[in-house]
């Protein structure tokens, strides 16, 4: 994963076609997929995710399943993520042993410690900004957190929620590892375009 940092990791919406909203956003430079569909059928996750590791593999992005465990074992996916009501983050490493990866997601800095000390390899943390994408239960994160929680963790950390190539910048000042996106990315009316831009935030 470090080979790629920073990273645009590009998370599926709810609706829409999700294999080619993956497209537009490895053309516009996301290097990694996460694989989001809360009440999609095993057998829909499943088919969904064969082909977006191999679009992945072809674009040398790093393809992670949402929740799912089982999926990820059951396709060798590159990854999971859970969050916090999720799979305890032990009992997946022990069904998800390395270099398989595990992202997790966390909204606190004692939360993110925990991950740390579970063994996760990455830290999904967020919400940053205020966000349509997913409903939230508390306020925004903001860059201020973000910076605490960037310098006590030795993890890469993956900020998300509200991000754009307005704010970007500002969330990659803070320490942040990578940004991950969905309605920046899946509601712009040049998704491949929205892409690029935020891979160039991130990048300067």
């Amino acid at each position: 994963m470090n080979h790629l940092l920073p990273l645009v990791c590009f998370i599926t919406p709810e609706e829409g076609n999700l294999v080619e909203q993956a497209v537009n956003a490895l053309k516009g430079g996301a290097r990694m997929i996460q694989l989001r569909r809360k009440h999609a059928s095993g057998h829909e996750l499943y088919s969904w995710a064969v082909t977006l590791q191999q679009l992945c593999r072809e674009f040398d992005a790093i393809f992670i399943v949402n929740d799912r465990v089982d999926i990820a074992m059951a396709m060798n996916a590159d990854g999971v993520h859970i969050g916090q009501e999720d799979l305890p983050l032990e009992k997946a490493r022990k069904l998800l042993p390395s270099p398989v990866l595990i992202g997790c997601s966390a909204s606190t800095i004692a939360e993110a410690l925990k991950a740390e000390r579970e063994g996760a390899d990455y830290v999904g943390f967020g919400h940053i900004f205020e966000t349509i994408s997913k409903k939230k239960e508390h306020s925004p994160c903001g860059t201020e957190l973000l910076r605490k929680v960037t310098s006590r963790l030795k993890l890469p950390v993956i900020a998300i929620g509200g991000i754009s190539a307005m704010n970007a910048r500002d969330v990659m000042d803070s320490g942040a590892a990578g940004i991950a996106v969905i309605s920046a990315i899946s509601s712009a009316e040049n998704p491949e375009l929205a892409a690029k831009k935020l891979t160039a935030c991130i990048r300067i």
